[in-house]
């Protein structure tokens, strides 16, 4: 239960460093299956959160906004006691991690992991890798026209099934969050990435149906400690699309932090 009295579903389970998972606007913790299977044969301990009118968290009008997720992620580590937290998300889960920083700092995150996610949404000239054609031309009206599939590469099909059981029995309703996609992309990181004083990884797909993966190095080149890849065949869901290559990748940069 969150301080504005929200009710929010997460899973929990191994014993090691933590690692905490946050998934994209309108997805389902189920999406995570093979990342979490990875990190918990390797000893992590693996917190994965279901944000607010998403999975199956209470659907609310409350706290539609990439702020509020942002504290809600800073409850749930109070409430568990975290430390030393390696935090990977997708798409908006890598702007809440970004949203977190900017209202608490680091700690007590150790390393974070951007999947997907440019700091920057709307493309302009001060940076280019924008989320599809969205500009401020067509901001926020474009956001309402049908994103089209997010991945380039099928995903497992337990994963799938898993996913599909989790969306039949907590449907996502797309116009009751719309205020809360409006203000992520609203939304500017840049300046709380070039002063982020912990490792940051940036991975793109390379086939990535919203962001030119380009932006992967443009982001860990703003970032004090970051460092980028690009895995390819892989669209916007890359650790689901390419578990493999994904877990092979981080596995070896979390040696380093």
């Amino acid at each position: 239960m969150t301080s504005d009295h929200v009710t929010l579903t997460y899973s929990d389970a191994g014993s090691g460093r933590p690692v905490l998972l946050l998934n994209g606007i309108g997805s389902y913790r189920e999406i995570w299956q093979p990342t979490a299977q990875f990190l918990l044969a390797e000893g992590y301990r693996v917190i994965c959160l279901d944000a607010r009118n998403q999975g199956a968290s209470q659907r609310t009008i409350k706290g539609r906004r990439i702020s509020r997720h942002a504290v809600d992620v800073a409850e749930l580590i109070g409430q568990l006691g975290l430390t030393d937290v390696i935090g990977i998300g997708n798409s908006m889960g890598a702007s809440t991690l970004f949203a977190y920083v900017s209202l608490f700092g680091t700690k007590p995150f150790s390393a974070i992991i951007d999947i997907d996610q440019s700091p920057k949404m709307i493309r302009d000239e001060t940076w280019p890798y924008g989320f599809k054609d969205l500009s401020w031309a067509n901001f926020p009206d474009y956001l309402k026209l049908p994103f089209g599939s997010a991945t380039a590469t099928p995903v497992d099909s337990a994963v799938r099934q898993s996913v599909q059981e989790a969306r039949a029995a907590h449907p996502y309703e797309v116009s009751e969050n719309e205020p809360c996609l409006v203000d992520h992309a609203f939304q500017d990181w840049r300046d709380i990435i070039l002063k982020l004083d912990v490792p940051l990884l940036v991975v793109a797909g390379a086939q990535s149906p919203y962001f030119d993966s380009a932006f992967a190095a443009a982001t860990a080149k703003l970032a004090p400690k970051g460092q980028s890849a690009v895995i390819k065949n892989a669209g916007h869901i890359v650790m689901t699309e390419q578990p493999a290559l994904f877990n092979d990748l981080i596995k070896k940069w979390l040696k380093t932090v």
